[in-house]
């Protein structure tokens, strides 16, 4: 899987990015390779939140897909 991430120069110094697709999922890192071993653990850690269980009715159907 490929996902965006936008990468910002701090005004105090080192980098920060955020993942669009993922809300809420940022971090930041002094030097470029920190940022990057920083975002790898962010995504793992926002996307491995655990969620309560959906809610379906009617003929709605909740199903799970690997990405």
């Amino acid at each position: 899987m490929k996902i965006k991430v936008i990468v910002h120069e701090a005004e105090e110094g080192g980098y920060w990015a955020e993942v669009p697709s993922i809300p809420g999922c940022a971090t930041q890192g002094e030097t470029f390779e920190e940022l990057l071993k920083n975002l790898y653990e962010a995504v793992e850690g926002c996307l491995s939140v655990d969620v309560g269980e959906p809610k379906a009715t009617g003929k709605d159907r909740v199903v799970e897909i690997i990405v």
